[in-house]
């Protein structure tokens, strides 16, 4: 008998998860199991999973195949009818001990998917980190109140439910008496926490709360924000807090005013403009990042060429640009269509802009002085973000102070300066 293995799909979210399932299944003597945490944010995501999935059960013919996640949350029906699946396991109840005391005793029905959208509180189980010593992540919202119209992931996170601070700051503490130098906040949609508990806290308040209140730890990170909800103390703090990791990764989504008015975001092209130019004016070496579809529904070339000037207009790094992908359920999949390849060729020159901007960005950093967080054995990474080579032996987790000498294949080099 052999514990349970897991894979993880998808966002850091999920991975925060996979690491609380682990304990729960562990507590529970759950043995000869494998589980999949699914990702349902494209069609190409899910076509993984299901692909994983029948790998799985050809390598593992005996043990119990359990498929949760988002996926398994907004297509149950789907993944239950594979024969290769014994068990399907919603999202808010792969949290829920006893869900997996029944796994263990061979008991329950084959799908056990609740009503999402009746979940009001955030569960966030105290872990100790994520299977590496560079990092941890802590998550301290799920869920996301707003109705984008090409995202399927509020069917399967629910409504925004927020972590109580002190839980956050218990989290944090704890993570750093376990040695880890950076932790990086997660949720689904970062920018709204706060908003359902008493007094309707901001992100900036939980940001400024860790800061003070966990003033041993090194670094801090957030994993994306949405601009247009950035309150005026998270500026502030971003702005003058050098603890707070210069590098912010924004949920832009397209740089075409109509386009974004038929994604249903709550943001301008203009907007976007404007708080990266306020924050770099108050930061000059933050760097930024952004989530960019390409082939919206109705995207001509003109609302294209948007998007591929906005990379510029708002001095955007590091890149993540998605073909659209259409969900089933959602109000852009009914929208007139742009043609796959059309949708591929557009991404892959949003892809080829922003290689261009991170040549730029790695120039600029030649002769500099960073701090490097040590991912693992001559690789680590800056302030920034930007992945670096150095010899050398440091220790994974550990920070230390560096010179960058120069640059190959996307990644500075550097060499440590003496201490």
């Amino acid at each position: 008998m052999k514990a349970p293995d897991f894979s993880t799909f998808g966002c850091r979210l999920n991975s925060y998860e996979t690491e609380v399932m682990e304990n729960l299944a562990k507590d529970a003597g759950l043995e000869d199991a494998v589980v999949v945490n699914t990702c349902a944010v494209t069609g190409e995501a899910v076509r993984q999973a299901r692909q994983h999935i029948r790998r799985l059960r050809r390598s593992n013919p005996d043990a119990k195949v359990i498929v949760t996640g988002c996926a398994a949350q907004t297509e149950s029906d789907s993944f239950a009818k594979m024969p290769e699946v014994d068990l399907v396991l919603g999202n808010a109840d792969k949290m829920k001990p006893e869900a997996w005391a029944d796994l263990a005793k061979r008991d329950g029905k084959q799908v056990q998917v609740s009503d999402i959208m009746t979940e009001t509180r955030a569960v966030a189980p105290l872990v100790n980190g994520l299977g590496s010593r560079a990092r941890a992540y802590v998550q301290v919202q799920n869920g996301c109140d707003h109705r984008c119209t090409f995202c399927i992931i509020p069917f399967g996170r629910g409504n925004s439910r927020s972590v109580p601070v002190d839980h956050v700051i218990e989290q944090v503490q704890r993570l750093v008496d376990r040695g880890f130098n950076e932790v990086v906040l997660t949720g689904v949609d970062l920018t709204s926490w706060g908003a359902d508990l008493d007094g309707a806290p901001r992100l900036g308040d939980l940001v400024n709360a860790i800061i003070r209140r966990v003033p041993d730890l090194p670094r801090l990170r957030l994993s994306s924000i949405d601009s247009i909800e950035a309150d005026p103390l998270l500026i502030e703090v971003i702005s003058g807090e050098t603890r707070l990791m210069p590098h912010l990764h924004l949920s832009l989504q397209h740089g075409d005013n109509m386009i974004l008015k038929r994604m249903k975001r709550r943001h301008s092209r203009e907007d976007a403009i404007a708080f990266c130019e306020t924050v770099r004016a108050a930061r000059p070496e933050v760097v930024f990042g952004a989530d960019i579809i390409a082939g919206f529904p109705t995207e001509t070339d003109e609302m294209f060429d948007n998007s591929a000037k906005l990379i510029a207009d708002c001095g955007l790094t590091w890149m993540h640009v998605f073909p659209f992908s259409a969900r089933k359920g959602t109000p852009a999949a009914r929208m007139p269509q742009v043609p796959g390849d059309v949708g591929k060729r557009r991404a892959s020159v949003l892809r080829d802009l922003g290689q261009a901007q991170v040549r730029r960005h790695l120039d600029a950093m030649q002769g500099m002085t960073c701090s490097i967080l040590v991912e693992k054995p001559g690789v680590g990474r800056t302030e920034s973000f930007a992945l670096t080579r150095f010899s050398g032996d440091h220790e994974p987790g550990s920070i230390f102070r560096a010179k960058i000498t120069g640059q190959e294949n996307g990644r500075l080099t550097a060499e440590a300066l003496s201490s």
